[in-house]
Formats: C-alpha cells, structure tokens, sequence
C-alpha cells in the first residue's frame, strides 16, 4: 500500500527506488514513499488528541525476530536534557499527523504521569516484564 506524499512535498525520485539523492553529491537519501530513517523520526513531536505536545520521539525499540518497531520511546520534561523521563509507547498506538508534522497518541499528560516509565540511565527493556507493563498499561496486544 503506497504512502501519498503531502501536496507540498515532491518525490526526489521513482517511488520504491533507494537510488542515490542526486542533489546532495551521492549520499543516500533517508526517506522512500514507504520507508523513513530513524534519525528522521528521532526528535519528532508527540501530542494529544488536544494537539497539545507531550514530548519528542527519543528514539524507538525494534523487534529482533520480526523486524517490527514494537516502541517508540518517548522524551519528556526536564531542561536541557536534566530530569528528563522516557516513556515508552507502543508503536501501533501513534498515529502521524502531516497537518501537525508529529505523531499523535490518546493519552493525555494526567494519564501519560502514571505510565511505565525510565530514567536516562536506564535500560528497563532487558527486562522481559517490562514491556508487557507497557502492553497492559496502554491496553495494546503484546509485541513478539
């Protein structure tokens, strides 16, 4: 199922093609009609159903064996990169929105305050438990 680029954004080449950009001396472009590089999606905005931002997409978890995103992991709060809290969200529960240039998920800040959630420092998805707290807490299906 092709993706449609917006109206104001044009195809630099064939659709599907993972040819080189021509205009930018043989780097590879990061973005097809259906695919997007990850540091294209990192730092993205996430909002409410309000459009309110909740934070930015820090970065997301792919799954080994399937090869599908299963979390996108969400940065919130802090200045400067101090005090900041991560949440995982899943994947399947964003939605992009072209008119706000971010992803959109249902939850708002009162419920966003009492999901799973970690520190910077942290590396909570070692534990296999984890995720499926994530899984329940946004009452999604479990990844693989």
């Amino acid at each position: 199922m092709p993706t449609e680029l917006p109206s104001n954004e044009r195809a630099i080449r064939s659709p599907g093609s993972m040819e080189l950009d021509p205009t930018a001396e043989g780097i590879a472009t990061d973005e097809t009609r259906r695919l997007i590089a990850s540091n294209k999606v990192e730092g993205t905005p996430v909002f409410d159903r309000a459009g309110e931002q909740l934070g930015t997409i820090y970065n997301f978890m792919v799954d080994k064996v399937s090869g599908q995103v299963a979390y996108a992991v969400m940065s919130f709060g802090g200045f400067l990169g101090i005090g900041e809290s991560y949440h995982p969200l899943p994947w399947r529960a964003l939605t992009y929105d072209v008119r706000l240039g971010g992803y959109v998920v249902d939850i708002d800040q009162t419920r966003l305050a009492g999901a799973p959630r970690h520190g910077a420092g942290d590396d909570p998805f070692t534990d296999d438990e984890y995720g499926r707290r994530v899984d329940a807490y946004y009452r999604t299906a479990p990844t693989a």
